[in-house]
């Protein structure tokens, strides 16, 4: 007899009665196994676990949408300055910077205007490679992080710059002076820089419209006529500067002046030393720019065919400010939409201002007045 006809003959010989106690001692056999085997676990576990993670340091997996959890985590530069600049930089050592904080971060806001409009200028998109994003607290570094490619977190010891700080509040200078002195180490490094605040909408490729014998040049939100004429009226949320020994001692300068003009923000501490002694000692070349070229609410650039940026200064409130920028986008995807014929005759021109304008500046105190809106 074959031992598999053996077995089935006995499994054939079991009563019903012997079957289910023999299927109840297997089940009983098997539960019992498995919770001494979760015992065992977990006393090893709780044993074992610190002395573990001491000699191990176990992997973090950040969650796809941070929180106030891990901001602090996650919010840390991971190349240092010097780094982002050089992959940054064009051939010439040239950046684009802006700054950001978490009142202009938002999803839909300020930063997302500024970008979209790189995207859809003439011979603008390829600049957006040398666009370095500085953020000014961690949930605006994380959200550059999600829509640009170079982001620098700048820190502040003590200084909290999330939220959007108000015109000549002791908040708002000591948020413009420390852009003026992170502006000077950057031109220390040996690295040329266009400064542009973010409610600037970039239309067309600027550098052919900068003046190359300058070491500095700044846009306007009055411009007289002339390049040369200090009585231009200077804006700080635009310029170029090159890199060299005359344009570090002269931001050195410019950063220590507050000291002379306690209270002043750093765009009427420039208007002050523009004529100072001490800019022609060293030699520095100042040049205006032209608000045909780069204008501004305050003082448009009319004629499409001329502009390459246009600021949203002269403005009150963020929803303002947010209403008139999405008008200039519509204007200029009108305009490119135009053809060349229409476009040489200059049929069209800006909507803007709307909502934006001095007498809503004048109708409201200096104190209500937003960061970037001067």
């Amino acid at each position: 007899m074959s031992l598999r006809h053996a077995a089935g003959n006995s499994s054939a010989s079991m009563s019903p009665e012997s079957t289910a106690l023999h299927l109840r001692l297997t089940l009983f056999a098997a539960l019992l196994f498995t919770a001494v085997s979760i015992s065992c676990f977990l006393l090893f576990r709780d044993a074992d676990y610190s002395r573990f993670s001491s000699y191990y340091q176990l992997p973090r997996f950040p969650t796809v949408f941070p929180s106030a959890s891990n901001d602090s985590a996650e919010a840390s530069n991971e190349y240092p300055l010097e780094k982002i600049l050089n992959e940054a930089a064009m051939e010439d050592r040239t950046v684009i910077l802006t700054t950001l904080n978490e009142a202009w971060a938002a999803p839909n806001s300020v930063i997302d205007l500024f970008l979209e409009s790189f995207r859809i200028g003439d011979r603008t998109r390829r600049l957006l490679n040398h666009l370095v994003i500085i953020a000014l607290d961690k949930k605006a570094f994380i959200r550059c992080q999600v829509i640009h490619t170079y982001c620098f977190l700048l820190v502040s010891e003590g200084i909290d710059f999330h939220e959007e700080a108000y015109f000549m509040t002791p908040h708002y200078l000591k948020m413009m002076w420390r852009r003026i002195d992170f502006l000077r180490s950057v031109l220390e490094m040996g690295y040329n820089f266009v400064f542009t605040d973010a409610d600037i909408m970039w239309f067309r490729d600027p550098f052919p419209r900068f003046h190359h014998d300058a070491d500095f040049q700044i846009a306007c939100d009055h411009f007289t006529g002339s390049f040369d004429d200090v009585e231009n009226r200077p804006n700080g949320g635009f310029n170029f500067v090159k890199s060299n020994n005359r344009s570090i001692e002269f931001y050195k300068f410019w950063y220590s002046s507050q000291e002379t003009y306690p209270g002043y923000h750093d765009q009427d501490v420039l208007n002050f030393i523009k004529v100072d002694p001490f800019i022609t000692d060293i030699g520095l070349k100042m040049k205006f720019l032209d608000t045909a070229n780069f204008g501004g609410l305050c003082e448009p650039s009319r004629d499409l065919n001329q502009v390459c940026t246009m600021h949203a200064n002269c403005c009150y409130g963020m929803d303002s400010k947010l209403h008139d920028l999405r008008i200039m986008l519509q204007d200029w995807r009108h305009y490119l939409t135009l053809p060349p014929s229409l476009k040489r005759l200059s049929v069209v021109s800006w909507r803007v201002p709307q909502k934006c304008s001095l007498d809503s500046l004048r109708s409201h105190g200096s104190p209500e007045k937003s960061v970037q809106e001067d």
